[in-house]
C-alpha cells in the first residue's frame, strides 16, 4: 500500500555507471496519479570523522575538489567499500588521510547528504585519543593535514575555505559540545 505522498516507480533504467556513483532515471506515478521522471544518484555511502586532538584542535584535510575548482578544508571522509563496517571505514580513512589513529571512536549521527536526488548516507564519527599512525592517502588522493582551533575553523568557514555540509555540520556539533562543556 502506498502512503499518500509516495511515488510509485513505474520504470527504472541506469543511464550512467562509474567507479563512485550510478545514475538512474525513474519514471514515477505521483500521488495525484500523474507521472514524472526522477534522476537518481546511487552511492554506496561514506563515513566522515571529526577528530579532535588533546590540544582541542580539530583535524582537517586540505584538498582540491574538481567540482568546485578550488582547494577546501574538510574533515576526513571516505567511501564505504561493499560490506564494510562504517566504524572500521572511519578508522581507516582517519589514518590514511591524516596519519592519526584514534583510541576512541564514537558514532555521532548518520545523515543523507542530498535526499532530493541522491541516496548517499554519511556516517559521522567523533575521534578522540589521537596518536600518530601511518599517513597513506590513496594513490589518486593528494591531501594535507591541517589542525585548527574552534575559533580558527569558524574564521576559515567565514572566509569560504570550509564550505561543505559534512564539515560545517561537524563544526556546529563541536561548538555545541564546547558550549555544553562536553
Amino acid at each position: 500500500m502506498l502512503s499518500r505522498l509516495e511515488e510509485k516507480t513505474l520504470n527504472s533504467r541506469i543511464i550512467f555507471e562509474g567507479r563512485l556513483i550510478r545514475v538512474q532515471l525513474d519514471e514515477v506515478e505521483l500521488p495525484d496519479g500523474n507521472t514524472s521522471t526522477r534522476e537518481l544518484v546511487k552511492h554506496p555511502g561514506a563515513v566522515t570523522v571529526m577528530a579532535v586532538t588533546e590540544e582541542n584542535r580539530m583535524v582537517f584535510v586540505r584538498q582540491y575538489r574538481k567540482p568546485l575548482e578550488k582547494e577546501i578544508l574538510e574533515i576526513p571522509a571516505g567511501k564505504l567499500e561493499p560490506g564494510e563496517d562504517p566504524e572500521e571505514c572511519a578508522r581507516r580513512e582517519l589514518e590514511e588521510e591524516t596519519g592519526y589513529k584514534a583510541k576512541a571512536l564514537k558514532h555521532v549521527v548518520s545523515m543523507y547528504t542530498s535526499p532530493g536526488f541522491a541516496d548517499e548516507r554519511l556516517h559521522l564519527y567523533e575521534a578522540r585519543g589521537l596518536a600518530e599512525g601511518q599517513f597513506r592517502p590513496d594513490s589518486e588522493e593528494f591531501v594535507e593535514r591541517v589542525e585548527l582551533t574552534l575559533e580558527e575553523a569558524f574564521e576559515r568557514m567565514a572566509a569560504g575555505e570550509i564550505c561543505d555540509a559534512k564539515t560545517v555540520t561537524a563544526l556546529y556539533i563541536w561548538k555545541n559540545r564546547e558550549i555544553a562543556g562536553k
